[in-house]
């Protein structure tokens, strides 16, 4: 049971690079990424309440689901808010909420620390001017054509966010 609860993180990382090369590429997460995503962390959180010795602190403490369904609440209400400003695609808003799952209560001011410096780095690297010699790799194209638009995939930002929180142990599932 142990190496599914390691696994957990894995998987989940696997599907947030999949929805960050998604909205990097074309805009766009889809729904299906965010469902899988929130069903891996459901996934993870019933294995950690089969395996506890305290099955109250496992799903009420800030540390527990508990913690972790409030921070994906609490994302997701912001992403809404955002998405209704137009300040946010709705794949923005939706990828919101398994990030909280998986960032839990604990992880939200890492993570808010992580946002703002992949935002400073994204609006950096979009105003600084690319090497001629670098201008024909499809990845460069891409960002010229981002940085043209002035719509930027966000996703990419809360992505990279979410992954190093994860790595810093700032974590469930």
């Amino acid at each position: 049971m142990t190496e599914l609860i390691n696994i957990i993180p894995l998987v989940a990382a696997a599907f947030f690079l999949y929805s960050a090369w998604s909205d990097f590429q074309c805009w766009r997460i889809p729904n299906g990424v965010v469902l899988v995503l929130v069903s891996v962390y459901a996934l993870g959180a019933v294995i950690r309440l089969t395996t506890t010795q305290d099955i109250g602190a496992a799903l009420f403490s800030l540390d527990g689901v508990g913690g972790d369904i409030g921070a994906g609440l609490l994302l997701f209400t912001l992403g809404v808010a955002l998405w209704a400003f137009r300040l946010f695609g709705a794949g923005d808003a939706k990828l919101f909420l398994p990030i909280g799952l998986f960032v839990g209560w604990h992880g939200m001011l890492p993570f808010a620390v992580f946002l703002l410096i992949g935002g400073i780095l994204t609006m950096l690297a979009l105003r600084l001017p690319m090497p001629l010699a670098f201008a024909h790799y499809a990845v460069i194209m891409r960002i010229e054509e981002i940085r043209i638009s002035r719509k930027i995939p966000y996703g990419v930002i809360m992505v990279f966010a979410t992954l190093v929180t994860m790595a810093l142990g700032h974590h469930k599932a």
